[in-house]
């Protein structure tokens, strides 16, 4: 009579880990809640190794939860079930920190903006374009990616492409983000042109330009506290217009580089 095949050493380890997170989340180590957390793309593989590889590669807990697929891919036993794993917990992420904007909250702050675009822009190597659509009270009405790319693909698209979005849900004003993968939050001179050609069409348009954020993983700028960024209020100040209303963020309210 042949006994029954012995069961791997890691399925019982898992359990124990399991039934300690249960007791106490709080005493397992950061390894230890990403051993767990691989044992569902993996069940039947000993999570351990990678998950201290994770921790070891990329420096801390934060920084293995939004390293990038192509950063994934560069380790031994990463495979297309991580890598879809990964990508549910950035959507899960993203999702999380922008479900109260989007349950039309005012956009008071610079910072309601900048922690919605960073959790949806973590750990991107490439640049993309976000636009908030809000209306003459600043609730959000739409968060839409307007582009993905390059630096030279966002740079090159035209003001409709962004405004658009903004006559088709009938926006009253628009703030736009976009990252600086691995780079510094501080704006480029090719940003500002960007930037200012966006705000000559929609002074055009009647919509109010109302900001332009860069982030850079936990440091963000506000475009609008740049000094050689023109908004339309300041440019051309007319009567009766939306252009003229009170800047949604008050100009001396926060510092040009700020933490998330």
């Amino acid at each position: 009579m042949t006994s029954a095949p012995e069961k791997p050493h890691y399925l019982g380890h898992r359990k124990r880990l399991k039934k300690k997170f249960a007791e106490n989340p709080q005493s397992l180590a950061d390894y230890e809640i990403f051993e767990i957390l691989l044992g569902y793309p993996l069940p039947r593989i000993d999570t351990k190794p990678l998950a201290k590889e994770l921790i070891n590669r990329f420096e801390s807990f934060n920084g293995a939860i939004d390293a990038s697929l192509s950063e994934l891919r560069l380790i031994r036993g990463v495979g297309e079930a991580t890598e879809f794993f990964w990508m549910l917990l950035h959507e899960i992420k993203a999702r999380y920190f922008e479900s109260p904007v989007r349950r039309r909250q005012i956009l008071a702050t610079p910072e309601m903006v900048a922690l919605m675009a960073s959790h949806r822009l973590a750990g991107l190597v490439h640049e993309e374009l976000w636009c908030a659509l809000v209306d003459s009270q600043n609730r959000l009405i739409e968060w839409l990616c307007i582009a993905k790319g390059g630096l030279d693909h966002i740079e090159g698209m035209q003001p409709r492409d962004i405004l658009a979005p903004a006559l088709k849900y009938n926006a009253s004003g628009i703030i736009l983000a976009h990252n600086h993968p691995g780079g510094s939050p501080e704006a480029s001179n090719q940003d500002k042109a960007f930037t200012q050609r966006i705000i000559a069409a929609a002074q055009l348009l009647g919509v109010r330009f109302i900001d332009h954020l860069i982030i850079a993983e936990t440091k963000f700028t506000s475009m609008a506290r740049n000094a050689t960024l023109v908004t339309p209020s300041r440019a051309c100040p007319r009567k009766n217009s939306a252009l003229t209303e009170r800047p949604a963020f008050p100009s001396d309210s926060w510092s040009e580089e700020t933490n998330i």
